[in-house]
């Protein structure tokens, strides 16, 4: 067998253990399944990691380190909140107080880093074969002053020591000097709501039980034909999700006259309808993410972007390590008040 196949074979049986560990998928609910998904964009060197990404945050640190053990802090001072906010409320200059929560990586002979969260291809490995964690540069910030003790689900492979902490400290130059260090912040994520919240008035007796033709190929080709107008579409369960309730399809007019918009839809569509005024179309989107693409070639920290939502939201979503003065400049021209900026590394005011 040569090393190829041998290779080969390695990853094969790493599959094969790894599907075999995996607990049974759920039954999907077709009933909620949009026939139109959103639009959604990782820039380049993401993209590729599209199979199975997850999304982590890393902190590595040395094992048996000489930094200062670092208190833990009583302290709950005022963090500013990505998703929406002034852009100008998450700038962080040096000097600043900043806050960060995720995974930590130091290999030997190297300063620790924390690692802002991104996208990563998810490989099942056989116990003892995973690889070291690592970290691009773009998205690490040095560390001095953790306490590698305190680390929380803490590990070493191939000496390289990582945990999970909640880190607050002065930025200087992609630098942070540690002062409190705590467990992560744990991330929730709130279900759905069962019950869809529908932005059109209810039509006196509720939204009628009626069947939607909104798959239809000549219903789907009518809304492609207008990506440059409306966005998205949305299917949307007033009652809750269920063959035997209510859908609605809510539809966001970016450009145009909406009503003009809805007598026209109604001549192709059959079903329960709801049509508001958007802020962005699907082109609008697309020629945002379009914008953003390149910035990633700049090595600023971008390490992701995603559309409005279901809910039709008013900006696209950007994930990045810090905003600083550097990647501000960089992210004017796109349209700062287009974006909701969502920084792992957040000034503390």
């Amino acid at each position: 067998m040569n090393p190829t196949d041998k290779v080969d074979d390695l990853l094969v049986k790493a599959g094969a253990q790894w599907r075999a560990d995996q607990p049974s998928a759920p039954e999907p609910d077709l009933d909620r399944m949009l026939h139109h998904n959103r639009p959604r964009r990782w820039v380049p060197a993401l993209a590729a990691a599209s199979v199975a990404a997850i999304a982590t945050a890393a902190l590595t640190v040395l094992p048996g380190g000489s930094e200062p053990s670092v208190a833990p802090s009583t302290e709950k001072p005022s963090v500013a909140q990505g998703n929406g906010s002034d852009p100008d409320s998450l700038l962080v200059r040096n000097g600043d107080r900043v806050e960060m929560s995720g995974e930590v990586i130091a290999a030997p002979g190297k300063s620790p880093i924390y690692c802002a969260p991104h996208a990563e291809v998810a490989i099942g490995y056989p116990p003892g074969k995973e690889p070291a964690p690592t970290c691009s540069a773009d998205i690490s910030v040095k560390l001095i002053g953790v306490d590698l003790d305190r680390l929380t689900d803490a590990s070493t492979i191939k000496g390289v020591r990582s945990g999970q902490a909640r880190l607050v400290g002065i930025w200087q130059d992609r630098t942070v000097t540690v002062q409190e260090q705590t467990a992560p912040t744990v991330v929730t994520v709130t279900p759905s709501p069962r019950k869809d919240a529908v932005p059109c008035p209810t039509p006196s007796g509720g939204w009628p039980l009626i069947a939607s033709n909104i798959d239809r190929p000549e219903v789907s080709q009518w809304l492609a034909a207008r990506a440059d107008q409306i966005d998205n579409p949305a299917l949307l369960y007033p009652e809750g999700a269920s063959r035997t309730k209510p859908m609605v399809v809510r539809i966001g007019v970016a450009h145009g006259d909406v009503e003009k918009f809805r007598r026209e839809f109604e001549k192709v569509y059959e079903g329960n309808l709801c049509v508001v005024r958007a802020t962005f179309s699907q082109k609008d989107v697309e020629n945002i993410q379009n914008a953003l693409s390149p910035l990633h070639q700049q090595k600023l920290g971008i390490t992701g972007s995603s559309g409005p939502g279901l809910e039709g939201g008013d900006k696209v979503h950007v994930s990045l390590l810090v905003l600083d003065e550097k990647t501000r400049a960089a992210l004017a021209p796109v349209g700062l008040d287009k974006l909701a900026l969502n920084p792992a590394v957040k000034p503390l005011r």
